[in-house]
């Protein structure tokens, strides 16, 4: 990697401690967030490893998927510009495309990976769920030519294998090690680096059951569990008592949470704890992924809903 873009050299996040509980329950968070100021949280992870990759091939364009307010766009956009690779992102909801000028004053996220060099294509939702397909692909290939792609999320197994360094040994004291789960791949890397005697636990964001079929493909340990009661009605829905969670959480512990996975993750975690599913002395580090540049496009639905909107 040229010297002057590597931003992934000799990084570690810090442990914060948030709060002690009754019974001796401690919780802390890993302050993946902090990594870098546009490439944070597990999108730093899950990319590091693959933009490596993308250069010893001697690739010029990294290609990836996501929704319209989509972390994984902004950071990939955010990396390719960093490290002089053309972007390319394809994008759920072809009507965003109709007007793009009028969709970039409304989608802080778009605008920025459009100021970082990003090209989008909007597809409609039916061509977004064959994006797996080698059909699909090909037919991106015919359009944009040769390009190193990465799935939506970020998650393979050089993105696991990234996720796997957000541990280190400090981590072993604690008993719980809990994230929030998009798409599998931080969780996968989690379960993988952690001691066999701690207990993993994820925290999906979205409704279903589909994510440990795809934790399980990369993961090697048993250690784990997903808390399924937590993800608000489905991936980036919320109501006013998760955002009043959000704003009460950042005025009491001066952290600030994003509404789509840290905020139901931590209120999932407080919950457990009222609730006695915790035992006595239990120390719990919670891994905060980022995702923070989402919460002013989140706001703008909030207002148009008539909800209170993020503290940010």
């Amino acid at each position: 990697m040229p010297k002057s873009s590597n931003i992934f050299t000799g990084i570690s996040s810090e442990n914060q401690f948030v709060a002690e509980f009754p019974n001796e329950i401690s919780l802390y968070l890993k302050r993946e967030d902090l990594l870098h100021p546009e490439v944070s949280g597990n999108k730093f992870r899950k990319l590091k490893y693959n933009i490596a990759r993308a250069l010893e091939q001697k690739q010029k364009t990294l290609l990836t998927f996501g929704g319209a307010f989509s972390n994984h766009i902004s950071a990939t956009a955010a990396a390719g510009q960093l490290f002089h690779l053309k972007t390319i992102g394809i994008i759920r909801g072809e009507e965003l495309g109709k007007d793009l000028e009028n969709t970039l004053a409304q989608n802080p996220t778009l605008k920025f990976a459009k100021s970082c060099g990003m090209q989008f294509k909007f597809v409609s939702r039916g061509d977004y769920r064959a994006k797996d397909t080698r059909e699909f692909q090909e037919k991106l290939k015919n359009e944009f030519g040769e390009f190193y792609l990465v799935p939506e999320g970020g998650t393979n197994d050089l993105a696991v294998k990234g996720c796997q360094e957000i541990l280190n040994e400090k981590d072993e004291k604690f008993h719980f090690i809990a994230a929030s789960v998009g798409t599998g791949g931080t969780l996968a890397g989690l379960i993988n680096a952690s001691d066999i005697n701690q207990k993993v636990l994820g925290f999906p964001a979205l409704k279903g059951d589909f994510l440990s079929e795809e934790i399980e493909k990369y993961s090697i340990k048993n250690n784990w569990e997903l808390k399924t009661d937590y993800h608000f009605g489905g991936y980036a829905k919320v109501d006013s008592e998760l955002i009043n969670f959000i704003n009460n959480f950042k005025k009491k512990y001066k952290i600030q949470l994003d509404p789509v996975y840290t905020g139901k993750l931590v209120f999932g975690i407080f919950d457990l704890i009222k609730g006695g599913y915790l035992p006595s002395g239990s120390k719990i580090m919670a891994i905060h992924t980022g995702g923070l540049q989402g919460i002013q496009g989140m706001n703008m639905i909030l207002k148009k809903k008539k909800l209170p909107l993020i503290t940010f």
